[in-house]
């Protein structure tokens, strides 16, 4: 018994020195890989994870002149004056809102036009066709933010028609009722297109003789689609939807905020557009770092939660 429990120890030993070799023996071999994935990894360190650090003024009464280690501790105070404030609901659940129907709007529209693209047999059509959507990308935020104010304004085009057919200006930038869905849609067409760029990939590597044997057995464009080119796209389509869904939580402050106006607050008032108003125009440091960390868990618990149902799903194909 003890000359098998030490061949056993010594037989794990001996694999433990093997892998660690093998280890040594990958590093060396691709050092200079791991030399340019050097700068990024430092650069994530200083500003992704040592920032961190000022998550604890949450916890304490933070004071700029005694700084975060002599500040005193609050616990969980300002936790509890967030889950416990009048503007909790409202906020939290315009947050939930904007998020929830920018993903189930917003997901499937960059799949369908990957899938739509896949079908522009010329080259040349399909380029301009590309240029097309990709270029409301690179358009600035503000940009876009001012583009809407003049086409949505009650004298702008948009107006002009709705004013012909409803015989009455809408308010589109002053109504609550309209702000979701001028964020959502005025989203949609600014970033769809290039979100469609991973799926064109994935589907560039489908052989097409797969196409044209389905073809030759009197597949239909839409069975050779679903049959085809979806299941070529769904580990795409389950790591961009666990992102997604992950990150429901953190929805862009800047358009939001840009698109406020006194009027349109009770739905356009998030928590990232609630935290920038709180910490750095109130000064309310503490109870702003609160929030933005009680966004934060939300959103891992999220992340986590959506990976697990996907992963049931899906094979067992995750993000991790």
């Amino acid at each position: 018994m003890e000359n098998s429990a030490e061949s056993g120890k010594g037989s794990r030993l001996v694999q433990r020195k093997k892998t660690a070799q093998s280890g040594l023996g990958t590093f060396k071999k691709n050092g200079f890989l791991y030399l340019l994935l050097a700068p990024a990894l430092l650069l994530t360190l200083i500003f992704k994870y040592v920032p961190m650090y000022g998550a604890i003024i949450a916890f304490k009464e933070f004071s700029p002149i005694r700084g975060i280690m002599n500040s005193e501790w609050a616990g969980l105070k300002y936790f509890e004056k967030f889950l416990y404030s009048p503007n909790f609901e409202v906020i939290f659940m315009n947050t939930l809102k904007l998020s929830f129907y920018g993903l189930l709007f917003g997901f499937p529209i960059p799949i369908l036009l990957a899938l739509m693209l896949n079908q522009v047999r010329k080259a040349g059509a399909k380029k301009n066709i590309q240029l097309f959507l990709y270029a409301p990308n690179f358009v600035s935020v503000v940009v876009i933010a001012g583009m809407l104010f003049i086409f949505l304004s009650p004298t702008g085009p948009i107006n002009a028609i709705a004013t012909w057919v409803f015989g009455q200006p809408l308010m589109f930038m002053t109504d609550p009722a309209y702000f979701r869905w001028v964020y959502i849609l005025s989203d949609i067409w600014a970033t769809a297109g290039w979100a469609s760029i991973i799926y064109v990939a994935a589907l560039a590597g489908v052989d097409p003789e797969l196409h044209n044997a389905a073809s030759l057995d009197g597949a239909s464009l839409m069975r050779r689609i679903w049959h085809i080119d979806l299941p070529t796209i769904k580990p795409i389509m389950a790591i961009v939807f666990i992102l997604a869904a992950g990150g429901i939580m953190s929805i862009g402050f800047e358009k939001a905020y840009l698109l406020q106006t006194s009027m349109n607050l009770p739905s356009s008032e998030i928590i990232a557009t609630y935290v920038y108003k709180v910490g750095l125009q109130s000064g309310d440091y503490s109870y702003s770092a609160a929030v933005g960390l009680f966004n934060s868990l939300i959103n891992v618990i999220l992340l986590l939660t959506v990976n697990f149902v996907v992963k049931k799903l899906n094979d067992n194909q995750g993000l991790y």
